[in-house]
């Protein structure tokens, strides 16, 4: 299954680990700060990643709050039924702006890449399991 990675700049960094976690789990992992080049039609290959995908994490800090495409991302996978069940919100660094949407799925934080890939994997299974 793929799974894509929604993150400010701010916050590659986890992006990366968690991603390289996931990977390591099986998942395959779409994250922007691996996959966009400099010079590539950054919305044309968002917008593939998007419909390929069928999970989502969404790396929560203030940054990300702010990021008009993370934004984006997060419509998207709201109103598509393929990410149905599978938004992942993970809260990277404290922030007061977290859309009311967002409050309403189950909240990991960003204390250990590893453990939290676990969760997402398992969760990620047993929802195939039971469809």
């Amino acid at each position: 299954m793929r799974v894509y990675i929604s993150h400010s700049h701010a916050d590659a960094q986890f992006a990366k680990k968690l991603g390289a976690e996931l990977s390591k789990l099986g998942l395959e992992v779409w994250d922007s700060s691996e996959q966009l080049l400099p010079g590539d039609n950054w919305a044309l290959k968002i917008g593939e990643a998007l419909e390929a995908s069928r999970a989502m994490i969404v790396l929560l800090s203030p940054d990300s709050m702010k990021s008009g495409w993370v934004r984006q991302d997060v419509e998207y996978a709201l109103g598509d039924r393929n990410y149905e069940g599978r938004i992942f919100p993970i809260l990277v660094r404290p922030t007061a702006d977290i859309p009311w949407i967002l409050r309403k799925f189950p909240m990991l934080h960003a204390d250990n890449p590893t453990e939290i890939s676990k969760q997402i994997a398992r969760a990620l299974k047993q929802e195939a399991v039971g469809a």
